[in-house]
């Protein structure tokens, strides 16, 4: 009886390991990249409905958490508003952890894992705007998220949440409550 590993339970030994290596750089998911998950990113405030695309994303170290370990950089997130002329531009602090969980939504450092630098909008003649001075709640998830958000592959970022909008039409300015939610498709570059 031979105590040496037969061929193949050596490449089944070596499969496994590769799995478990490439399930733990892509927190957890089958492959890197957002795969089919994408159903569009939208904002809606009443019966207004604002929907973002072609979103980007880059190692800028933007918004760097203190107790991020060495080579994780943040990522910002910036997107457009489908036929208008708005955007949306988040900060992720500690992307090697979206990769595996969900992460709170916010303003600053103080209230949130996934920062809402800006967004905004417009519908039918009327202006949309972040309003800072109202909380947010919500998560954010990654599926497909490998290397910290580096890898070439992109990931698909799921947004959940309850914000406000200051609206301006023509001299008129109120504040809107809205719904932000969806999934989208976000390519990935080093830096932008």
């Amino acid at each position: 009886m031979s105590l040496s590993p037969s061929p193949s339970r050596t490449s089944l030994v070596a499969a496994v390991g590769a799995a478990a290596l490439f399930a733990a750089g892509c927190g957890g998911d089958d492959a890197c990249g957002p795969g089919g998950a994408t159903s569009g990113l939208t904002a809606t405030a009443g019966t207004a409905t604002i929907s973002y695309g072609t979103l980007t994303s880059g190692l800028n170290n933007d918004c760097p958490a203190s107790d991020a370990p060495a080579g994780v950089v943040s990522v910002t997130v910036f997107g457009f508003q489908v036929g208008g002329a708005g955007s949306i531009t988040l900060c992720i602090s500690r992307p090697d952890k979206l990769a595996d969980n969900s992460q709170t939504l916010g303003h600053d450092a103080a209230s949130a894992q996934v920062r809402i630098v800006d967004l905004n909008g417009d519908v039918d003649g009327c202006s949309y705007t972040v309003d800072r001075a109202k909380p947010i709640t919500g998560i954010a998830t990654a599926h497909g998220m490998c290397d910290n958000g580096a890898d070439p592959a992109g990931f698909a970022l799921t947004l959940e949440g309850m914000l406000s909008f200051t609206r301006t039409c023509d001299t008129t300015t109120d504040s809107v409550q809205v719904m932000l939610h969806g999934t989208e498709t976000v390519r990935t570059a080093v830096a932008f």
